[in-house]
């Protein structure tokens, strides 16, 4: 009986890059490796000797991506790469320059081969340091030489000058070791936001487990009108039971009561996500005036924990936003107050960091920092403990009492924004088997909790404590049957709410 790892899967190449292998082997990859590019941070690219800044042999254009054709080494920006394509027979695959990864040209598309993964990863293994002591070496120094077996690189010569920098290499190496389906994306323009929020969604424990275990069927999907496609982004969740909806979907409650004669009318809102503003309680006027954002002063310090008490606190209408009052048949003042009526399987928590003043006629970002705990407690802002509180804890029962309901939530993906409101970047910090990982565009790497805790988070996704502890099993032991959902069924949860 054999066994398999499915963290060293690797995805069936593309029939052009076949064709390309059987044809000319590994020769293309051999002569570009003295033209890859490693930097400390390990980022590849491809430098093109005495060459200066590379340009398109076509247009001498120079901005955007470049590919180097492996077949005759000619520079091409994507529009020309294609026309080469189509004009010469056989020269499909090409190497992005920037990011030294294969692209096939008839695809349109990125591919990988291990093989080529090998020739960029022998190219940071050069010059670093052995460890004559196996039992001092990392996961990931052993994963490049799994990688490397076979590959025939010369012996590596250390100038003992770059000794410190290149123990700093290893060192960041270490942390290449990644779990199964944690892939980078490209920036293909401004897209660093998407990128972001796709990497969240990816890995939210139920939306991704529902996907791999065949869940969707794409040839139903395809009959589907467009508007149906698009509604999770385009209208409200009511009673939609797609994929999206039954994992993010919530139920917000609002109160309006009337402060003449006491009473309510409540209505409830679905929401996908709920968007909170900074609690600045802990702040004196000081303090805001300066900006003091900094996470080790007590005195300037948002929690995320004060941030949900101030969305459910009771809010005060102005008088500008008097209501009118169905039992005393007048406009009067009134009191509003939020609470969470049903938890989604998976809580998307935005912070208002960007506010827009119309009296100012001005827009700017707020940089104060937020400390956001791991694990949390949603039972303080359900609509039961809001309208119990509110009247003094008498009420022993209120109507769809959520007694029975999992409030217990462990975070999983950060979502941070640093930089201005005009121009900024984002990336995810993914929390994978206890370990955090940084997700900045196409780049990976493992960071410690307290650069997580340290951040400038913008979004926070929490799932519940159940799904988030049966993510850590093996996806391997998903069934794969299309003809069934295979969506992981926990115990008193998904069983209830998706039967």
């Amino acid at each position: 009986m054999s066994s398999r790892n499915p963290s060293y899967t690797n995805p069936k190449p593309c029939k052009h890059l076949e064709d390309y292998k059987l044809r000319h082997g590994l020769s293309g990859y051999k002569s570009i490796q003295k033209h890859l590019k490693a930097t400390p941070h390990g980022r590849t690219s491809v430098e093109m000797l005495n060459a200066g800044v590379p340009r398109c042999n076509s247009c001498n254009g120079f901005q955007g991506r470049l590919y180097l054709c492996l077949i005759c080494n000619s520079v091409s920006c994507l529009d020309h790469t294609l026309l080469h394509t189509q004009s010469e027979d056989g020269h499909d695959l090409a190497v992005d320059i920037e990011r030294a990864e294969l692209y096939c040209c008839v695809c349109c598309d990125q591919v990988y081969d291990p093989d080529f993964d090998k020739v960029v990863m022998s190219k940071h293994n050069m010059g670093v340091p052995r460890d004559d002591k196996h039992g001092d070496e990392s996961i990931g120094e052993r994963l490049v030489k799994r990688r490397r077996l076979g590959l025939g690189v010369a012996e590596e010569l250390v100038d003992l000058k770059k000794s410190k920098q290149l123990v700093s290499m290893r060192d960041r190496r270490d942390k290449s070791c990644y779990p199964l389906g944690l892939r980078g994306l490209n920036n293909l323009g401004s897209t660093c936001f998407m990128n972001s929020v796709l990497q969240a969604l990816l890995h939210a424990p139920p939306f991704r487990n529902y996907f791999l275990s065949e869940g969707h069927n794409h040839e139903a999907c395809q009959r589907r009108s467009g508007d149906r496609l698009y509604s999770f982004f385009s209208t409200d969740s009511g009673d939609c039971q797609c994929i999206a909806h039954r994992v993010f979907s919530g139920l917000l409650r609002s109160d309006v009561t009337c402060m003449t004669c006491g009473s309510t009318s409540t209505t409830y809102d679905p929401c996908v996500d709920i968007s909170v503003d900074l609690d600045t309680s802990n702040f004196s006027p000081t303090d805001i005036v300066n900006k003091r954002s900094k996470p080790n002063e007590n005195s300037s310090i948002s929690t995320l924990l004060g941030c949900l008490d101030l969305f459910t606190r009771q809010e005060k209408l102005g008088s500008e936003q008097k209501l009118f009052c169905e039992t005393c048949q007048e406009m009067r003042d009134s009191v509003k107050q939020m609470s969470i009526r049903r938890l989604p399987l998976v809580l998307c928590l935005h912070i208002k960091r960007f506010e827009h003043s119309p009296v100012r006629k001005m827009s700017r970002k707020i940089d104060r920092y937020l400390q956001f705990p791991f694990s949390l407690d949603m039972t303080p802002y359900l609509s039961s403990s809001i309208v119990r509180n509110r009247f003094g804890n008498r009420i022993f029962s209120v109507e769809g009492d959520e007694s029975d309901i999992i409030t217990d939530f462990e975070i999983f993906a950060v979502v941070t924004h640093s930089g201005t409101l005009e121009s900024g970047h984002y990336v995810t910090y993914l929390r994978l088997r206890n370990r955090w990982y940084k997700c900045d565009d196409a780049w990976i790497t493992e960071v410690d909790e307290e650069i997580v805790r340290a951040s400038q988070c913008y979004m926070m996704f929490y799932v519940q404590k159940m799904l988030y502890q049966k993510a850590d099993e093996d996806l391997s032991s998903l069934p794969l049957s299309p003809r069934r959902d295979a969506y992981l069924p926990i115990a008193g949860c998904c069983e209830r709410l998706f039967k």
